[in-house]
């Protein structure tokens, strides 16, 4: 079984790369024009988004998985380089996460909280929040790179990377797994649900008073607009949530059971592989997301597709 698993992770993953890279470049290079429609603000947040989930993909699917795969004792296999590759790994992963927190936090304020909107929702803060939260989970991360030890020394040179023996048993890095699986992913799943929660109960509240209000037979421009932002938030989180749910909800077996992975049966081996892999897949989706959602993001990937087509015929004619 386990054989049977490794193989379908090897095709699984390759597949994520050669769709997730070019995807998340193409969202970076849409969204950084700046024509799909969107506010300032977010834009930098799907933009850090994309980077985020690109940088995942490169650091914790490329390099720390793909390559394992395919090419034994490459460079990467030293072990202070595969150490720190696992550092990045796992900060990269944190900043997608983080990152989908403060844009869904961001459409909170700019949904229900009208007096803090307009002091808040700029490009400004985002790229200061952004960019406090990459140096604070760049630092966090930085320990991982010493739990990790050698598998093997060959002339010398130390190679491969596994955790060191009883490391977390020592009471410090007990205390640094628990502030980590706190600090992701369970406050994050659990700010955005809360988060979706506040946001659905304040629409419910102002559509009843709107309808009210207003003339039935008569469109309402300020409904539309929050239509669509929620219509984007609702996709991004609700896409994120149920791509987490099966990692989180193992992840809560294993801490409330106190079960050691070392003793884990079959079934639960193949639901953590299937939690690794879904969390994973998590760094494609956003790009189809705003293709599904955003119109205007649909017209510019549709430039942006006709264009080196175009290029090629124009060079043909000549």
């Amino acid at each position: 079984m386990f054989e049977t698993i490794n193989s379908v992770k090897k095709i699984y993953f390759m597949i994520l790369a050669i769709i997730g890279v070019p995807v998340n470049l193409v969202a970076i290079v849409i969204l950084s024009r700046s024509k799909c429609g969107l506010s300032t603000c977010t834009t930098c947040y799907l933009v850090a988004m994309a980077v985020a989930d690109l940088l995942t993909i490169i650091t914790a699917v490329i390099l720390w998985r793909i390559v394992d795969y395919y090419f034994i004792r490459n460079f990467l296999d030293i072990t202070p380089v595969c150490s720190a590759l696992y550092a990045l790994s796992c900060a990269a992963t944190d900043c997608s996460v983080w990152f989908t927190v403060t844009f869904t936090f961001d459409r909170f304020v700019a949904i229900c909280c009208q007096k803090l909107k307009a002091n808040y929702c700029t490009g400004k803060t985002a790229i200061i929040i952004l960019g406090t939260i990459t140096i604070l989970i760049c630092v966090k991360n930085v320990p991982f790179y010493f739990t990790l030890e050698p598998w093997v020394t060959i002339d010398n040179v130390p190679r491969g990377c596994k955790d060191k023996k009883n490391i977390f048993l020592e009471p410090g890095w007990m205390g640094f797994e628990w502030f980590d699986a706190i600090l992701c992913p369970l406050l994050p799943f659990g700010l955005i649900l809360l988060l979706n929660a506040l946001t659905v109960r304040y629409i419910l509240a102002v559509s009843r008073v709107r309808k009210g209000l207003r003339n039935q037979n008569r469109r309402d421009p300020e409904t539309e607009s929050r239509r669509r932002s929620v219509i984007l938030l609702f996709t991004l989180s609700g896409s994120f949530i149920l791509l987490w749910m099966v990692y989180v909800t193992d992840f809560l077996y294993y801490i409330i059971a106190g079960i050691d992975p070392i003793n884990y049966t079959p079934s639960k081996y193949v639901s953590e592989e299937v939690g690794f892999i879904l969390l994973n897949l998590s760094c494609c989706t956003n790009t189809f997301i705003y293709a599904i959602t955003q119109s205007k993001f649909r017209e510019q990937f549709k430039t942006a597709v006709k264009y080196p087509v175009n290029s090629i015929i124009r060079l043909m004619n000549k």
